[in-house]
């Protein structure tokens, strides 16, 4: 048992390693937890293959941490619903209930909800900008304290 665990723990820091430095694979989770908390179901994980790919980053972290960040994603959804309505100015004001939405017609539906949508959007973007910068710098230093991944550094 304890060699499966010692094998498992070798595997990790290899997938880890994978030639990047502790600051990009910071960086990778923290795009990743932040993506991963876009207030839209079903939207991260494309996004994050993408950004994946786009910026060269490690596929396998960035969808760990998009996962990971999954119960945050739909716990932060209200919030960020009535934070992108006091940005937008819009503040406390008239709230969207299940009895006006089951009295109307699919597209009136579908424009409140679309809504409702870009706003939580714009405060999960005026949120996960500083997030990611405070995440990869947190991260950056936890994980210049594993020797797997610090030994990564000293290739770059």
């Amino acid at each position: 048992m304890t060699k499966s665990i010692a094998s498992m723990k070798r595997k990790a820091a290899t997938w880890l390693r994978q030639g990047i430095s502790p600051r990009r694979l910071a960086f990778t989770l923290a795009l990743g937890f932040a993506i991963g908390c876009i207030p839209v179901v079903g939207i991260p994980t494309p996004l994050c293959f993408v950004v994946a790919l786009a910026l060269r980053l490690n596929l396998p972290a960035i969808q760990a941490a998009n996962y990971a960040a999954w119960p945050a994603q739909l716990a932060l959804i209200v919030p960020f619903v009535r934070l992108g309505r006091r940005l937008c100015g819009f503040g406390s004001g008239h709230a969207i209930t299940a009895a006006a939405l089951l009295h109307s017609s699919p597209s009136v539906i579908l424009s409140q909800m679309g809504g409702l949508a870009s706003q939580a959007m714009l405060a999960w973007l005026v949120i996960s900008v500083p997030a990611v910068v405070l995440m990869t710098a947190i991260l950056t230093k936890v994980l210049r304290r594993i020797p797997a991944v610090a030994a990564a550094e000293l290739g770059d």
